[in-house]
C-alpha cells in the first residue's frame, strides 16, 4: 500500500486541503486504514470527480479505492455482475456491452467508479424509468467503523442510510449490479430545437417516455423571448432491425466518445484559459444554438457516445480561471415550474457566463435518506467560482429551491449553509441519528460532512 500527504480538491478545484493518502491494494488493507485512523476520521475517494469537497478530509486521512478495480465475474446469462468499488462506468460498460448488457444507470460521464455511484446514488438520463443508481444494487460490501466488511443488502436501514451516504457510513468495497440487456451497440437518437424555456418542458412531456433517455441542454445567456431556449436529445436502445447492413460490430474505444480533440462548441476555437466573460459565453451558446438541428430523428450513434460524449473532449476546466468551477444542482417538483422559470431567468439577467446546463426529468423518489433525485425537473450548471457576488447569488437560489420544496445535490455541493441542507432534506435527522448509532466514534468524516453537519 501506497502512502503519501498530498493536497486534493474535488473535480472543480475550488478548496483543496492537505490529507494522507492511502492507496490500498486489498480489502485488508482498506480495513487496516480506518482500524489505525487519526482524530480527523477518514473518507473513501474514487476518481476525483465530485465537484465539491465530499472526497476531501482536511488533516485526516483520505482512502483512494481507484486501484481496487476488479471486476470479479459476469454472469451473462442472469446478467449480473460483481465488482470492486474502484470499477469505473467506462470501463464497465467497455467489458458489459459486448456481452450484451450496460451497467444499470449511466450518467453523463463514465469516468466515475461504482462506489462513488452508490455513495452519491448516481441518478441517469432515464430516471423516471430505472430510478438512480444504488435502485440496482443487489449487495453491497460495506467496511464499517469498528474495522469489519458487512454484506449489506437492499431494504436495510444501513443500505438506505448508504445509498447516497456520501461514504460518511463506511467505505464501499465492492457491489453485486443488475444488469440491463440489449440487442445492440447503438442508441436511435432524436434532437430537437425549442424557442424558450415553455416550449423546452412542453417537448420533454409530449412524447411521454417513449424514448427513456432524456436531457436538454439549456442557454443560460439568452434573455428576452428566448429565455432558457435550448436543445432536447432524446434516445433509446436500437434493435438488430434498426442497423444498417454494413454497421458491423461497434467497436468501443478508450476514449468513448469518440471525439477526442474536439472543440465544446462545434465552430469555435478553443478560447483561452480563463477568458470565459459573459460576451464569450452567449457566442459559445449562440453557435451552439444555431448550429444544431431543428428536428432531427433516427440517428444511429454508439453507446459510449451517446451517454459519454463529454468524456471525449478535452478538459474544459480552465475555461473557467484559476479559481475553478462551481456546480450547481437543484430539483423542484412537478407543479413547481415557476420557481424554475425564476431561477432560469435570475440567471439570464444577471448575465453569468454558463455554457453548461442540463435539463432533466426525474420520476420516483429512491428509498436513499440522502439520495438526491425526487419527481420534478433537474437542472445543472457550472460557473466560475471567482464570480463577483457567487455565493449571495446562489444562497438566495437555495432559499428559493428550499421554498418551492426543492434540494440542493449534496454530491456535488461546494458551498451550501448547513441550515440550508437540514430544510431541504427532511431524512437528515434519521441519517444523523444512524451514523452516531453505528458510528460513535465519527470514523468517518469529509471536508463536506464537517461543513454542512452531517
Amino acid at each position: 500500500m501506497s502512502v503519501d500527504t498530498v493536497s486534493l480538491s474535488g473535480w472543480g478545484r475550488t478548496a483543496p486541503t492537505t490529507a494522507v493518502r492511502f492507496r490500498p491494494r486489498g480489502y485488508e488493507e482498506a480495513a487496516a486504514v480506518v482500524r489505525g485512523r487519526g482524530p480527523r476520521g477518514v473518507i473513501a475517494r474514487g476518481l476525483g470527480r465530485s465537484p465539491g469537497d465530499a472526497a476531501q478530509n482536511a488533516g485526516g486521512s483520505v482512502l483512494d479505492l481507484s486501484g481496487l478495480a476488479r471486476i470479479g465475474g459476469v454472469d451473462a446469462a442472469a446478467g449480473v455482475v460483481r465488482c470492486d468499488a474502484g470499477v469505473s462506468l467506462e470501463r464497465l460498460l467497455r467489458v458489459l456491452l459486448p456481452l450484451g448488457w450496460l451497467p444499470p444507470v449511466l450518467p453523463g460521464t463514465g469516468r466515475v467508479t461504482v462506489g462513488g455511484a452508490i455513495g452519491s446514488d448516481l441518478p441517469g438520463l432515464d430516471h423516471r424509468r430505472a430510478g438512480s443508481f444504488a435502485r440496482h444494487v443487489s449487495a453491497l460490501e460495506l467496511l464499517t467503523a469498528d474495522g469489519e466488511v458487512r454484506t449489506v443488502l437492499p431494504g436495510t436501514a444501513l443500505f438506505d442510510a448508504t445509498a447516497g451516504g456520501l461514504g460518511l457510513t463506511g467505505v464501499v468495497l465492492g457491489a453485486t449490479l443488475r444488469l440491463r440487456r440489449v440487442s445492440t451497440g447503438l442508441m436511435s437518437v432524436s434532437t430537437e430545437r425549442a424557442g424558450d424555456l415553455d416550449d423546452l418542458l412542453a417537448r420533454f412531456t409530449a412524447g411521454g417516455d417513449r424514448l427513456p433517455y432524456a436531457s436538454a441542454w439549456v442557454d443560460l445567456t439568452a434573455r428576452g423571448r428566448a429565455t432558457g431556449r435550448g436543445i432536447l436529445t432524446r434516445g433509446e436502445h436500437a434493435t438488430p432491425d434498426m442497423r444498417p447492413a454494413h454497421a458491423g460490430r461497434i467497436r468501443l474505444s478508450q476514449r468513448s466518445g469518440g471525439a477526442a480533440g474536439r472543440s465544446l462548441f462545434p465552430g469555435l476555437p478553443p478560447l483561452p484559459g480563463g477568458l470565459l466573460s459573459p460576451a464569450a459565453a452567449a457566442l459559445c451558446n449562440e453557435v451552439r444554438y444555431r448550429g444544431s438541428p431543428r428536428a432531427r430523428s433516427g440517428e444511429l450513434r454508439p453507446v459510449p457516445a451517446f451517454f459519454h460524449a463529454s468524456d471525449a473532449l478535452p478538459d474544459v476546466r480552465p475555461l473557467y480561471g484559476r479559481g475553478g468551477l462551481v456546480r450547481y444542482r437543484f430539483t423542484v417538483g412537478y407543479g413547481q415550474e415557476e420557481t424554475l422559470h425564476r431561477v432560469v431567468r435570475r440567471i439570464a439577467a444577471r448575465r453569468s457566463p454558463a455554457v453548461r446546463a442540463v435539463l432533466q426529468r426525474f420520476g420516483a423518489a429512491d428509498p436513499g435518506l440522502l439520495s438526491f433525485a425526487a419527481p420534478g425537473w433537474s437542472l445543472e450548471l457550472d460557473l466560475p467560482a471567482s464570480l463577483s457576488g457567487l455565493g449571495r447569488f446562489l444562497d438566495g437560489v437555495d432559499e428559493e429551491v428550499a421554498a418551492a420544496g426543492g434540494r440542493v445535490c449534496l454530491a456535488q455541493d461546494s458551498r451550501m449553509r448547513p441550515e440550508t441542507a437540514a430544510a431541504m432534506y427532511p431524512r437528515l435527522a434519521e441519517f444523523r441519528e444512524l451514523r452516531a448509532r453505528l458510528d460513535p466514534a465519527g470514523a468517518f468524516r469529509s471536508d463536506l460532512s464537517r461543513r454542512l453537519g452531517l
